[in-house]
């Protein structure tokens, strides 16, 4: 069911049409072959930033596409409707941008974002650790100055691109204990003393590597610092309130690819003499499932332009990835069942979309840590 969209211009729609149209060429025909094999789309996502979908959030002086944050989430819906992996990079790239973007200092951006924004470069975003995800402002992984660089040492974990990117933003300790002695480093990858680990084997999103990465005596100049030492764990939060944006809308999509097909087979499908859809127990379930998708759109929609009119925007932002993302599980496993047997085969997308579902639940923050913000807000 194709969704009934209020775009804030012309512009937007034409930009929306564009995603769906290269979705349909250069996505879709891709997704099985390349999530079978654990092969990343490299050249696809070049194709995306040539196009100017890599960019859209960020200011047109910086290279970027100069989009509302609901459109670029639209956007994102999008390619994820036709395959996940790639809307994932694109939010990630997205989140990896943003310390960039939005704390670098002016000749930082004007050396930097055009190359990132454009596509040509492909970012990671480095804040969790083995011994430490939820809880970011207990990182150990340290940088030390030493003359016009920091030498850093640790690990990061569950680093979505690493191996394929170009560029990282690190999240290290250059003070005491806390969240005060978090900074932020913007670190090319081909750097000595920065090696991604073998990929996680993953239960989905298989076409997207993901693995450690061990910092060794890495030099990383010290003009790459991103905003002032100290300030990484505030930096981080802010991205990860937008990153969760993105997770959301990558939801929606996902859901929807789901639903769409349970729908089509359900209509196509017959028992008894009569169409799956026309018995109330199947048709029911359909109709759940595009109303929670529905409400989980509008939920994220509403977060975007809470954070478009400079408006505070973090705890609805946590909703709507808690949301979207408990919404997409519970939609994917409703379309494996509406299938049947033929929806625990591979030869049908939907088994591939309830294991791709899951991880959302736990990206950009768990579901459990989506409660705790938004209880906390309550408390206060």
């Amino acid at each position: 069911m194709k969704p009934n969209r209020l775009l804030p211009s012309e512009e937007a729609a034409a930009i929306l049409e564009l995603a769906a149209d290269i979705a349909d060429r250069e996505l879709a025909p891709l997704a099985d072959d390349h999530e079978e094999r654990g092969a990343f789309p490299r050249e696809t996502i070049r194709v995306l930033g040539r196009a100017g979908l890599l960019g859209l959030p960020y200011d047109e002086a910086d290279g970027g596409g100069g989009q509302p944050y609901e459109v670029y989430l639209q956007v994102l819906e999008v390619l994820a409707q036709r395959w996940l992996t790639v809307a994932e990079a694109v939010s990630v790239h997205t989140l990896a941008c943003y310390p960039l973007a939005t704390f670098g200092s002016p000749e930082q951006r004007a050396e930097h974002l055009p190359a990132l924004l454009g596509g040509e470069l492909l970012g990671g975003y480095c804040l969790s650790e083995p011994a430490g995800g939820s809880d970011a402002a207990a990182l150990t992984t340290r940088a030390v100055r030493d003359g016009d660089d920091y030498v850093v040492n640790g690990t990061k974990a569950w680093i979505t691109h690493a191996g394929v990117a170009d560029f990282y933003q690190v999240f290290c300790r250059t003070g005491g204990p806390g969240a005060a002695g978090v900074s932020c480093l913007f670190a090319d990858a081909s750097t000595p003393g920065i090696e991604a680990a073998r990929p996680e084997r993953k239960m989905g999103l298989n076409a997207s590597p993901t693995a450690q990465i061990a910092f060794d005596d890495a030099r990383v100049p010290a003009e790459r610092l991103v905003g002032e030492e100290g300030a990484g764990f505030r930096i981080a939060m802010s991205a990860l309130d937008s990153g969760r944006l993105g997770i959301a809308a990558c939801a929606v999509g996902l859901a929807q690819a789901a639903c769409d097909y349970a729908t089509n087979y359900a209509k196509e499908r017959e028992q008894f003499g009569t169409r799956i859809i026309d018995f109330q127990g199947v048709g029911f379930m359909l109709a759940d499932m595009a109303t929670q998708i529905a409400a989980a759109r509008a939920l994220t929609l509403e977060a975007a332009r809470l954070k478009d009119a400079g408006r505070p925007y973090s705890t609805t932002a946590a909703q709507a990835k808690l949301f979207a993302t408990d919404m997409a599980m519970k939609v994917t496993t409703d379309a494996v069942q509406v299938l049947g047997g033929y929806g625990y085969v591979r030869d049908h997308p939907v088994e591939r979309y309830m294991r791709e579902a899951k991880v959302l639940q736990i990206v950009e923050g768990t579901n459990q840590i989506q409660r705790m913000v938004i209880a906390r807000t309550m408390g206060k």
